[in-house]
């Protein structure tokens, strides 16, 4: 045991006579202070700096609406017009590729919320909404900085640096971040902003430990009053709590699926909490927990959550010919007359909207079940075309572009298995750590199964795949010595990691062309296919 443990485990077990002590207190309940330092920065500001490069290098391509860009880059470009969707004509893309959009004049259904949309509207209208950059460049700002989020999670997490740094590097050359962080869809701004709200939560439960041991230390370390032992102090103000509301608000502005986030969020940080109080020595920790913590957590979190969820639909509140929204006016309720008729609007478009996902059930070439998600089995092709000799620089018989959303596939599968691991060290050690990674993985993987019938597909996965990131880092952190001089075992675990690092790489670099849609031979092609559910 090293000398610093020696001493943190003195403090641990003073006698109640210096119990109460605010450094004693804080030891117990937060552990070690990490200082990061300097390289607490410099480290994830060199893996964003990379994302970027990955990111932003030749966005603009392919100059099509590739997927589902079809839907979100138009219905965005219509949003700058009218501050809500509007309907198209028969094949409108060549037309809005070319410059040239056509949108009709009356309102479309839409089922996802507006906020991604305004994300894609503000990319368009700082480069115009003519190219590829233009509709791809708020997908590339908010994946660059999540890896910048994802490596400050994971320093903060594990209080390392290092750990950090390999998270943010993992999500920089991962290509399904990299994928979806190159195309005009949402769901790179719901995994931002849900990764945004777990670290705000992160952040908290540090905070609010550093707060409830400075409500409880006493000057000499004694035991406090009795009275405030029992139950504890009342902790209302959390700011970084207010920071995850609004996080949260708008992430179920992008999509509703952030919805199982903010409530297994919400119960963990509230388990957080009650862990504290008990730690701390307050006796009724449990109901302490659940009314001085839960109570204001819930006021807290949720009523942002909701006004800022409300307030991405102000084009639509404040417009006259959305979708739905004289429908209050049109049907006058007795029952329901006290609501504002633009609120009972606003509830008719969503019982509209769950309907439609509720019976979203056909067919498709690229769906999937979420029982291969974890595997990647049926990763989708977002865009193919074959190319002849000469055209557009092919110097082959056969070439392919193609861009495939397909995470690096050793370490996506490298992850998977490391959720075993850590689902043993949360329930075997109790680890709080592997606990919070495996709520943000079980979030967004576990409700989809309670829709069986439903047209899903893998890019769904993108959301808890940086808690996939944290989950192999643990086991990785596992591998890696602490101070003091090295075993050969460990150094051997440290040669495996390092060896694993590069492997993943160098996998990375050779799945690249087909992430980024680059001229390959058919054969070249080919060899990317690893599992026939790929092609």
């Amino acid at each position: 045991m090293t000398t610093a443990s020696t001493q943190r485990l003195r403090r641990w077990v003073l006698p109640p006579a210096g119990a109460f002590g605010r450094e004693a207190l804080r030891d117990r309940l937060a552990g070690p202070l990490h200082r990061p330092g300097i390289w607490g920065w410099i480290v994830p500001l060199a893996v964003t700096a990379l994302a970027a490069v990955l990111r932003f290098t030749n966005l603009g391509h392919p100059h099509l609406l590739i997927f589902d860009e079809t839907y979100y880059v138009k219905d965005a470009f219509t949003m700058m017009q009218a501050g809500y969707e509007l309907e198209w004509g028969e094949e409108p893309n060549d037309a809005f590729i070319a410059g040239r959009p056509e949108p009709k004049d009356s309102a479309s259904f839409v089922v996802h919320p507006p906020l991604g949309k305004w994300l894609i509207a503000a990319g368009m209208w700082l480069f115009g909404s003519d190219n590829g950059l233009g509709w791809r460049f708020s997908a590339a700002l908010f994946g660059t900085l999540a890896v910048l989020l994802c490596a400050l999670v994971a320093q903060k997490l594990f209080s390392s640096v290092l750990l950090g740094g390999v998270a943010g590097l993992l999500a920089a050359i991962d290509g399904h971040q990299l994928v979806m962080s190159r195309t005009g869809l949402l769901d790179i701004f719901l995994m931002f902003f849900l990764l945004a709200g777990f670290f705000a939560l992160l952040l908290d439960r540090f905070d609010g430990r550093e707060r409830l041991a400075r409500a409880l230390a006493t000057a000499d370390g004694a035991r406090p009053a009795e009275g405030l032992l029992a139950y504890g102090p009342w902790l209302w103000w959390r700011p970084w709590r207010l920071v995850a509301g609004v996080m949260f608000g708008c992430a179920a502005g992008v999509k509703w699926s952030a919805l199982s986030f903010i409530a297994v969020f919400g119960l963990m940080t509230v388990l957080w909490d009650l862990s504290a109080r008990r730690r701390a020595g307050i006796r009724h920790w449990i109901a302490a927990g659940l009314t001085r913590d839960g109570v204001p957590a819930f006021l807290l979190i949720i009523p942002t959550a909701i006004v800022v969820y409300l307030a991405t639909w102000t084009g639509w509140l404040l417009s006259s010919d959305g979708r739905y929204r004289q429908w209050a006016s049109e049907n006058p309720s007795e029952t329901w007359g006290w609501v504002p008729e633009v609120l009972r609007s606003l509830g008719e478009y969503h019982r509209a909207a769950y309907s439609f996902h509720e019976g979203l059930g056909s067919p498709h070439g690229w769906e999937s079940s979420p029982w291969s998600w974890l595997f990647a089995g049926r990763p989708v092709l977002f865009f193919y075309e074959s190319r002849g000799n000469g055209e557009f620089g092919c110097t082959s018989a056969d070439c392919v572009q193609a861009i495939t959303d397909l995470p690096n596939p050793i370490m996506w599968w490298a992850a998977t298995l490391s959720l075993l691991l850590v689902l043993f060290h949360w329930i075997g050690a109790r680890d709080w750590r592997a606990g919070a990674i495996l709520a943000g993985v079980g979030a967004g993987f576990l409700p989809w199964f309670a829709y069986p019938e439903r047209t899903m597909f893998f890019f769904y996965t993108l959301p808890f795949a940086p808690f996939l990131i944290l989950s192999l880092c643990y086991v990785l952190g596992r591998c890696l010595p602490v101070g003091g001089q090295v075993p050969w075992h460990r150094r051997r675990l440290l040669w495996g990691v390092g060896i694993f690092l590069a492997l993943v790489v160098a996998v990375s670099a050779y799945f690249l062309p087909v992430w980024t849609g680059e001229m390959v031979t058919y054969e070249n092609w080919r060899n990317h296919i690893w599992m026939p559910s790929w092609g």
